[in-house]
């Protein structure tokens, strides 16, 4: 899933090693310190594994969370992409058990996977699911989050790193946002780890809501934590867009009104409402697809080169369009 940062400041990122050596040290957190600086990598594509973190999804039983979400950590860790100590907690208000919503993700998982399902290596990744049940509105709800988050920190060697996903009913994210910051979920825990924050599309339902709402998270966060996101920026196809537009002698010389009649772009997906009843009467069908992931394909269609393939670049082209 791509991401669009706001500022300079955006693309700062905490020190690999800025967490302090716990005592004692378990053989996870040494694990997790060795991979991150390990000189092997050195000037490769991926020269740094992520850190372990605590991965917190607002509307863990979703179903972004069933279809998307958890599928794509599972093929991270298969792809050695995501650090065995990395934990996820679900955040949602369905009575579930930890044991009842592993087995739910399981099924989900091997059905959206975009690989087959490895029960080996599911069955390593599965202990770091726990499910979080509280209404998105109940401060104590956070608090009692906050407990748990240390306690993961403590058992699973995660360093105090925390990433909070947003991906509930748009109405829910101005109280999620709020009470992490009541809650004292929003700052870097002592441990030095990092925070952040991933915030799905719909941003806000017209203009004046989506400022009211970017108010209410810079109000509790600092911006370079937070990720604004459409997942559809993720897609291979999307992504390969600019590569095809400008890095391709054949087409970027032809690709203007002089020789280019008309655009269309279309969204054909087989997936109807199903059991997202509840969040289209909410956000609509113009707000979910239009409204964000056709204007995202059209901007990197009929934007101009950008002068640096970098997030601030990009932006600035998107948006002139």
């Amino acid at each position: 899933m791509a991401t669009e940062r706001r500022s300079p400041a955006a693309q700062r990122r905490p020190s690999a090693v800025s967490a302090p050596p716990a005592s004692p040290r378990s053989r996870s957190s040494v694990a997790a310190q060795r991979a991150v600086s390990n000189p092997l990598r050195a000037g490769l594509r991926l020269e740094k594994v992520p850190e372990p973190c605590t991965t917190v999804i607002f509307g863990g039983t979703g179903d972004l969370s069933h279809r998307k979400i958890l599928p794509a950590f599972y093929n991270l860790r298969r792809a050695g992409l995501l650090p065995p100590e990395s934990s996820v907690v679900a955040f949602a208000r369905r009575p579930y058990t930890d044991t009842a919503y592993r087995a739910e993700l399981g099924g989900a998982v091997e059905e959206f996977s975009r690989v087959p399902m490895e029960q080996v290596l599911w069955d390593d990744f599965a202990p770091g699911i726990t499910y979080h049940r509280g209404d998105f509105g109940d401060l104590t709800a956070y608090t009692t989050l906050a407990d748990e988050l240390d306690r993961i920190d403590a058992a699973r060697g995660t360093r105090g790193n925390r990433l909070f996903y947003v991906a509930a009913h748009p109405s829910a994210y101005t109280d999620i946002i709020e009470n992490l910051g009541k809650a004292g979920l929003a700052r870097p825990t002592r441990n030095a780890g990092w925070t952040r924050i991933i915030i799905e599309k719909p941003f806000g339902q017209d203009l004046a809501s989506a400022r009211a709402l970017n108010h209410a998270v810079v109000r509790v966060f600092h911006e370079s934590q937070v990720y604004r996101i459409d997942h559809y920026l993720g897609k291979e196809t999307v992504r390969n867009l600019m590569v095809f537009r400008f890095g391709n002698g054949i087409f970027e010389p032809v690709w203007n009104r002089r020789y280019v009649d008309h655009v269309q772009i279309t969204v054909a997906e087989d997936l109807g409402v199903e059991g997202r009843g509840t969040f289209y009467e909410e956000a609509g069908a113009t707000r979910d697809i239009p409204q964000n992931h056709l204007l995202q394909h059209m901007t990197l269609v009929a934007m101009e080169p950008p002068i640096a393939f970098e997030a601030d670049a990009l932006r600035d082209e998107k948006v002139r369009v």
